[in-house]
């Protein structure tokens, strides 16, 4: 064999100290201040994140609501406006109705005059006198 080629176990008891160093830095970074203020500065920014959303979803909601209500008022008054306007109608329909009826009462005692001067004429002219 080669004196550049370890043997098995030389082989397995540095990869063994990799490992066991690798290890120790690990553990070493996992107890590191710095890492816990950030990880507990990451928490606190997500529940402030959180904490905002909730309030938008909240404001968003209450917008919602407000618009519902107005849109529930605006038709509240365009019913009320529409039922005004059908009564507007009515009331119109039934003046013209009545100007209408008395316009015919008028207009058969006019042609009813007519019709009695006719006959009367008629019997001016038979008579003679």
């Amino acid at each position: 064999m080669s004196f550049l080629s370890p043997d098995l176990h030389e082989r397995q008891k540095n990869a063994a100290a990799v490992k066991k160093a690798m290890l120790e830095k690990f553990r070493a970074k996992a107890q590191d201040p710095a890492l816990e203020q950030a990880r507990l500065k990451r928490i606190a920014i997500a529940e402030a994140r959180n904490g905002r959303m909730a309030e938008r979803e909240a404001a968003r909601k209450a917008r919602e609501a407000e618009l519902a209500a107005e849109a529930a008022r605006q038709a509240e008054l365009a019913a009320k406006a529409q039922h005004e306007k059908e009564e507007l109608e009515a009331l119109i329909a039934a003046e013209e109705a009545a100007k209408a009826e008395a316009l015919a009462a008028e207009q058969k005692a006019a042609r009813d005059a007519r019709y009695a001067a006719r006959k009367a004429a008629k019997k001016v002219r038979r008579r003679g006198y």
